[in-house]
């Protein structure tokens, strides 16, 4: 960015900073799962959908979830709202713990200062030594632009690679009851090793009418990719005018509407987790990560991929970590962040 241009974005956001609630952290501080819970669809994409249109990108720091992660505890990040899962449960291996010691911040060693969130899972085969890592934000989002940069991991950063294991960016509502017609979800899903009917380094994209976890019935919408997403990827997606868009680095790779279209707030979540039945009977322990930069959502508005990598670049050069100024619902709604 040319230097003037770069002084005028940072002018007029600072200018908006007095007036915006704007909390940062220091960056440079350092159930059983139904063995038939697999979703229905096999088809791969037959669509050629158009991105819709897009909005201009706010000029006011309102209505915007941005969190760049830069935490040094767990409990910096918590005081953000962010519940960090410990309940054990649905999804993954029945008897498994989702464990908050999981989560863990590192430093970023290509840009300077930067720090990103480490998700952390791991498993012998056995339930009692399987360890999954979810977190969740406040149940309040639905129409808008949602976007996440992660890093997916084809193999353990320990141990041999033997497991289905599967990496996610996902929105979701509690689960009430079962067939809830308010009941919601988009899921960006990556299964380096496969899972359920999928083979290796399976991309699925599926987005929810309802769900009755027992017996299982899953009412969604899916499409799959086949191909290596290892490494760092920018995950958006883009709800409104009955349409749900989900794209990949900039490229758009399938649209959902009709009876799937989201029509209850959701809280926004990262897990890692194993599939049922699908881990090895080797007792080594093996641990798998997945990491994120950042996390952005803005209500309401439709933004592109590039619109979406502008936003937070102003925001980063503004030195804001942390800024949360999507309403509450009225009264608010909780997020138990246990599925």
């Amino acid at each position: 960015m040319k230097p003037i241009k770069s002084v005028i974005y940072f002018s007029i956001l600072f200018s908006l900073l007095t007036n915006s609630c704007v909390s940062q952290s220091n960056p440079s501080a350092t159930q059983l799962l139904p063995q038939e819970t697999q979703p229905l669809s096999t088809s791969t994409s037959t669509l050629t959908p158009k991105p819709l249109a897009t909005s201009t990108p706010t000029k006011k720091l309102s209505n915007i979830l941005f969190d760049d992660f830069n935490y040094s505890t767990r409990e910096e990040m918590t005081a953000n709202s962010w519940i960090i899962r410990f309940q054990a449960g649905w999804p993954g291996m029945p008897g498994a713990t989702f464990r908050p010691e999981n989560v863990s911040f590192v430093d970023d060693t290509v840009i300077a200062g930067n720090r990103k969130l480490r998700m952390s899972s791991s498993t012998d085969g056995t339930s009692i030594n399987t360890f999954q890592t979810q977190i969740c934000h406040q149940r309040k989002y639905l129409e808008g632009t949602y976007a996440a940069r992660v890093y997916f991991t084809n193999e353990p950063v320990r141990g041999l690679d033997s497991d289905q294991v599967v990496e996610t960016f996902y929105a979701i509502t509690p689960y009430e009851e079962a067939l809830d017609p308010d009941y919601s979800e988009m899921d960006f899903e990556y299964l380096p090793n496969g899972g359920w009917s999928w083979g290796p380094m399976s991309f699925m994209f599926t987005t929810w009418e309802t769900v009755r976890i027992e017996p299982w019935l899953a009412e969604n919408t899916n499409n799959f990719i086949v191909e290596d997403q290892g490494g760092w990827r920018t995950l958006v997606v883009q709800v409104k005018e009955g349409r749900v868009r989900y794209y990949i680095d900039g490229r758009l790779t399938v649209e959902h509407s009709g009876n799937y279209y989201p029509d209850a707030p959701m809280s926004i979540n990262f897990n890692l987790w194993f599939v049922n039945g699908g881990t090895s009977k080797n007792r080594d322990p093996r641990t798998y990560q997945e990491d994120i930069d950042w996390v952005f959502h803005e209500a309401g508005v439709i933004l592109s991929p590039e619109q979406v990598n502008e936003t937070v670049g102003l925001l980063r050069e503004s030195t804001i970590s942390f800024l949360d100024t999507v309403p509450e619902t009225t009264p608010p709604l909780t997020s138990p962040c246990d599925l």
